[in-house]
């Protein structure tokens, strides 16, 4: 016998398809809320027949969300944007949108929210995603004071859009003529990145553990890394010799800011997807993302052996790799 029902808003995403997995596996019952059901049906093998169902939900459609809440026991919310396209805002998803799924949580009953933040979230940040996810969290608060907010940093897994992409951009046909990478800002700033299962753990255990309630959590992994660090570890696992060379931020944010203005070309999104990088993530990257001094952590939500990036990120960084999993000792 089930649990109970957890909505995940957002949960047909890179972290919502661990957690539903997390869930069904402690014996809860899913409802994926997402924008578009009708790509997301791979979610649903995250369970036997009957356990995880799909609805259709918009952060930015109060009734939609309150559809999506009807009967649900917990809800999640998994919305986020990493770069702004169309009316997918970051106030529209993650001020607005955080603000909407915390009301509609409190009025269906809800006895537990789950809201996923992010590490240097903050409002006084000039990165537009770093001060909207503080603003979201403001807001989920005064509308749901006894919310649990997780904060990760950094999210690794085989779907990742960061080990990922500088693993793709070593690759790039220009690489082999001009084989070097931009190091921005020196790549002194540090990451403590965290696997996402053991974000979907921490998911599950903020959904249940009655002393999270009303707390904020900051998710990391067990060491952290400077970017520098990250380019060598990811050369040295795809078997690539690229060359690093130090960018100011200064020097950087213009480039920045024209792809982030290509990329809201729907046309440039369709054939190339994600923008290599934008003005605010040049923002974003004069801050260290790792967990803060005294915080509460992974541990005290009962996860006390995390995943390392060395044990999990060559199983799918293999396929980078000049002859791909059964290279062993030519280098690009």
């Amino acid at each position: 016998m089930a649990k109970g029902l957890v909505t995940l808003i957002g949960g047909s995403g890179f972290i919502g398809r661990y957690a539903a997995r997390a869930f069904v596996e402690a014996g809860w019952r899913v409802r994926v809320a997402c924008r578009r059901p009708n790509v997301a049906q791979d979610v649903k093998v995250a369970g036997l027949p009957g356990w995880v169902d799909l609805v259709q939900a918009n952060v930015r459609s109060p009734a939609s969300l309150a559809r999506a809440v009807e009967g649900a026991d917990v809800v999640v919310n998994l919305v986020g944007v990493l770069f702004e396209a169309g009316k997918q805002t970051f106030e529209a998803t993650q001020d607005a949108g955080a603000k909407a799924v915390a009301e509609a949580a409190r009025a269906a009953g809800v006895s537990r929210l789950v809201h996923m933040s992010a590490i240097g979230a903050d409002a006084a940040s000039k990165a537009d995603y770093a001060r909207t996810k503080a603003e979201g969290e403001a807001a989920v608060r005064e509308a749901f004071p006894g919310a649990v907010i997780l904060r990760p940093s950094v999210v690794f897994g085989p779907e990742d859009q960061f080990f990922n992409k500088f693993a793709s951009m070593a690759c790039w046909p220009v690489m082999h003529a001009l084989p070097v990478m931009p190091l921005i800002g020196g790549g002194k700033t540090r990451f403590q990145p965290v696997y996402a299962g053991d974000v979907a753990r921490a998911i599950v255990a903020a959904a249940t553990l009655e002393e999270a309630a009303g707390k904020t959590y900051e998710l990391g992994g067990p060491r952290t890394y400077s970017f520098r660090e990250i380019y060598d570890y990811i050369f040295e696992v795809t078997d690539r010799r690229r060359l690093k060379l130090p960018v100011p931020f200064l020097a950087m944010k213009p480039f920045a800011l024209l792809t982030g203005a290509v990329f809201r070309i729907p046309m440039m999104r369709l054939f190339f997807g994600a923008p290599p990088i934008t003005g605010d993530q040049i923002d974003m990257l004069k801050a260290d993302n790792v967990v803060a001094e005294g915080a509460l952590g992974l541990a005290d939500l009962g996860i006390t052996e995390p995943e390392s990036v060395e044990a999990i990120v060559p199983t799918y960084l293999w396929r980078f790799r000049p002859y791909g999993e059964f290279n062993q000792a030519e280098s690009a």
